[in-house]
């Protein structure tokens, strides 16, 4: 590894990682998501801690229904299907399955295990190691190279300074558009949602509008 990738590998690699993650967790993957919650990760244990009490559908829905009754005073053993008005026929049951097979399970719609995004961010950055190493190119530095020293600044203090600011408007948009880049635009696009698609659009444009500035005008 004495070059970077083709554009091509690294298309497939990314693309590789995107469907096993999907498979392996059946949700999106996210790295800005992942990085909140295992920053908070006290709070997010604790509403893990509480989902497992509700894992199982059929038995929230079981206790739903006897809490409903019990609110009611319609007694245990009263049905909690509502009645219809006179004169209107019952729908079947077999009717009404696959309304309720189409619905997502409850399970499917919680957040992928803290320990699952912790396991994320540490081999991204292992990951980043292990190519730097293997190269031949991983030296620290406390700077953001030439290129930025010539185009933006060469001054520490403004660097940090606008280092800062960039971080804080990429976590302002972050939240703005409900997902990173690469929650939208790797894992919402692969699903063709349009929000994802949008947000990419929106992202993508941005980068090449500021980079024609930086370039052409400033």
């Amino acid at each position: 590894m004495s070059t970077y990738w083709p554009w091509w590998a690294g298309a497939i690699g990314l693309a590789l990682v995107t469907i096993n993650h999907t498979l392996i967790t059946d949700r999106s993957l996210g790295v800005s998501a992942a990085w909140d919650r295992v920053l908070h990760w006290r709070r997010e244990r604790r509403l893990e801690q509480m989902d497992e009490e509700f894992t199982d559908d059929e038995a929230l829905t079981e206790a739903l229904a006897a809490a409903t009754a019990e609110h009611f005073a319609t007694g245990t053993g009263a049905s909690t299907v509502p009645q219809e008005p006179y004169g209107k026929s019952q729908p079947l049951e077999a009717d009404a399955e696959p309304a309720a097979s189409g619905r997502p399970a409850a399970t499917s719609l919680r957040p992928a295990p803290l320990v699952t995004q912790a396991a994320l961010l540490i081999s991204i950055f292992l990951g980043g190691l292990v190519a730097a190493v293997t190269s031949g190119r991983f030296h620290l530095r406390y700077d953001m190279g030439p290129g930025f020293r010539d185009l933006v600044t060469a001054d520490p203090t403004t660097m940090i300074a606008v280092l800062f600011v960039g971080g804080v408007l990429v976590g302002f948009g972050t939240r703005l558009a409900g997902g990173c880049s690469s929650g939208h635009g790797l894992s919402g696009c692969g699903r063709l949602r349009p929000v994802s698609i949008v947000a990419t659009a929106v992202f993508f444009g941005t980068a090449v509008a500021v980079s024609f500035l930086l370039w052409k005008v400033i």
